[in-house]
């Protein structure tokens, strides 16, 4: 009779063997392998059968574990389906997990407060790039870090984004020996000495200001004398309806100018990405500043499209405010990048642009929808109101035929 080999997850904390319940250390004993990285594999230096140590890549362990046939235990730090190695290797084989607290349960137990209100997110192993807008007006905030992304970086990059409103509580080294943890401004946090092994808690001390959809066009830094460069707000908001964006939409902004459509789109996509291109360095000075002020982390580079796209990742979204006099070739490039389902929207002012976009879309086998907008605001003349008119703007959205659209 064949026994059926057993495989377990087993979550362990930084105090070793007295995190692990008698039946887990049970579980570990009576098993003829055991796999873990090397400083939970420290903790068993007696054990009996085969060590597995954790290096590099999952892939290979994993095709090494589906051809086992004898008992196994897999050791990973705290909690191993909160952004550990569980959830991959769960996927992948037939296996049990028993998990142990994770760190930031840990951390918010030190630091005597809940944690089911607060935005979890990681910065270990991955970029800071477009944390701000993810965390921007969160009151509670719990991220992992790495020995890059330190408690030092994030205090930097906060304090760059005027993210001032937050303390910050460190926890290191928790439950082992060299333990520590306690309160911080982001100054203290800057300059502090941390172990690698921490997580950070932000928590807010006031609300900072908010912006909601439709930022007015004079909260932005502009070019000077030329100011009125920008999207203005009315357009701005019907061309964002028309990209049609989601939380975690990959957009690319094309004649970014001074940032006001990619910060109102990370504002409306927080979990994505946005990526600019900008050809006039002023204007792009004027965008990196507004960045900061509306607190949203973007990657926006100096050239003129099409160069500098191909770094680009494929976009759910496209919003082309100029196109520098090379239209075909650009929207035939925008066709070819754009995911499916995505949008394309093409701001034109003039009716040359419109048809000469409306063609190139066609030859690319896009379906376009068009809204000539004419808007007009008002303003005060002595005690009565007139109106001033905007520039008619014609607002294109393209997709892919074959999508449905209603």
């Amino acid at each position: 009779m064949t026994l059926h080999r057993s495989m377990k997850l087993i979550g362990i904390g930084d105090n070793g063997l007295a995190s692990l319940y008698p039946q887990y250390l049970q579980l570990i004993e009576n098993c003829e392998v055991l796999v873990g990285g090397e400083r939970v594999l420290e903790f068993f230096p007696d054990f009996a059968g085969e060590k597995i140590t954790i290096k590099g890549g999952l892939s290979t362990l994993v095709e090494r574990l589906s051809e086992e046939t004898r008992n196994t235990v897999i050791l990973a730090s705290g909690d191993p389906l909160f952004y550990g190695i569980g959830s991959y290797l769960a996927k992948k084989l037939d296996i049990e997990i028993y998990p142990y607290m994770s760190s930031l349960q840990l951390a918010f137990a030190k630091m005597g407060e809940s944690w089911q209100d607060a935005y979890v997110t990681s910065i270990h192993g991955r970029p800071m790039k477009g944390l701000a807008q993810k965390i921007d007006g969160k009151k509670k905030v719990a991220l992992l870090t790495d020995a890059e992304n330190s408690p030092n970086a994030l205090a930097r990059y906060l304090k760059h984004f005027g993210m001032t409103e937050y303390r910050a509580f460190v926890a290191e080294n928790l439950q082992g020996v060299h333990e520590k943890y306690g309160w911080y401004s982001l100054d203290e946090m800057e300059v502090g000495h941390f172990s690698p092994l921490n997580v950070v808690i932000l928590k807010q001390t006031m609300e900072p200001k908010c912006y909601t959809l439709g930022i007015d066009d004079e909260e932005f830094s502009q070019r000077k004398p030329d100011k009125g460069l920008i999207t203005k707000k009315e357009i701005r908001v019907l061309s964002l309806q028309a990209m049609q964006l989601q939380k975690d939409s990959v957009i690319w902004d094309i004649g970014t100018c001074t940032g006001s459509m990619a910060i109102e789109a990370g504002k409306l996509a927080p979990e994505g990405q946005v990526f600019a291109v900008e050809k006039n360095a002023p204007d792009l000075e004027n965008c990196l500043q507004n960045q900061q002020k509306f607190r949203v982390d973007i990657t926006a580079i100096h050239s003129k499209a099409p160069q500098g796209l191909d770094n680009f990742p494929d976009p759910d979204a496209i919003f082309i405010g100029g196109t520098g006099g090379e239209m075909v070739e650009l929207l035939q490039l925008c066709c070819q990048r754009l995911k499916p389902n995505g949008r394309i929207v093409l701001n034109a002012a003039t009716i040359e642009n419109l048809y000469k976009a409306v063609e190139a879309f066609k030859a690319c086998g896009f379906a376009v929808d068009i809204l000539q907008a004419q808007l007009a605001r008002s303003k005060p003349i002595l005690d009565m109101t007139r109106f001033v008119p905007l520039n008619p703007i014609y607002i294109i959205s393209a997709y892919r035929k074959e999508e449905n659209h209603e």
